[in-house]
């Protein structure tokens, strides 16, 4: 029964409530972003990416943010800070760290810099504190890199990085169990690999970042 009435054409939003509710399947919604700490900038850049998120090669755009995690019993905050490039969608570095400091994005910088040391993208992020300082404006300089950063209260001006977040979380975070933040630093680690090497994407082909890229080199 509910394979003929899953070949029809479209279904009204209270059919797929029952269907969901008979089944047993629930929706993991995401969760609205998580304000930070106001910092008076020391400089800052224009939005030179302009949503613009199409790459014809590796190392032409890189996009990054950091996002937060807590778990319920532990007082302490865990941070990720990536770095996505937009030729593939891939996490080509990122860092880990209990801290939300400069030092969470500059280890993750050099990292990325070790691994590519010729690239010379465009680095887009948001306004936060750790990329409107005079060092890390030093950092992007040394390497001959464009900085470009996201108008204020634009969140869409960095799309693709707020969607890997979205789905990391909804996936991996939300609505599961974790006794304490050293098991889920384990479980980011094994599904930033997962979503490297495995994880489809529709506007790849149908291939994981890694793949894509390995496939088109």
């Amino acid at each position: 029964m509910f394979i003929n009435k899953l070949n029809q054409k479209s279904f009204s939003e209270g059919y797929i409530r029952r269907l969901m509710s008979y089944m047993g399947i629930s929706a993991r919604i995401r969760r609205k972003k998580v304000n930070r700490i106001r910092v008076k900038p020391e400089y800052t850049k224009e939005n030179i990416l302009a949503r613009d998120f199409a790459s014809k090669a590796p190392n032409e755009k890189w996009l990054t943010d950091v996002t937060e995690f807590s778990i319920p019993g532990d007082s302490r905050k865990f941070y990720l800070s990536p770095i996505m490039d937009l030729y593939d969608n891939s996490i080509i570095e990122y860092e880990l760290s209990f801290k939300n400091n400069n030092h969470l994005v500059f280890n993750m910088f050099d990292k990325a810099i070790q691994k590519y040391p010729n690239a010379k993208p465009i680095f887009h992020s948001d306004r936060g504190f750790q990329y409107t300082g005079n060092t890390f404006k030093s950092k992007i300089e040394e390497t001959g890199m464009t900085q470009s950063m996201s108008r204020v209260g634009k969140c869409i001006d960095n799309g693709p990085m707020e969607g890997f977040f979205g789905a990391l979380k909804t996936e991996m975070f939300y609505g599961k169990k974790f006794k304490t933040l050293e098991e889920l630093r384990e479980k980011i680690v094994k599904y930033i690999k997962f979503y490297n090497e495995k994880r489809f994407q529709k506007n790849l082909g149908c291939m994981a970042p890694l793949e894509y890229r390995n496939h088109a080199s």
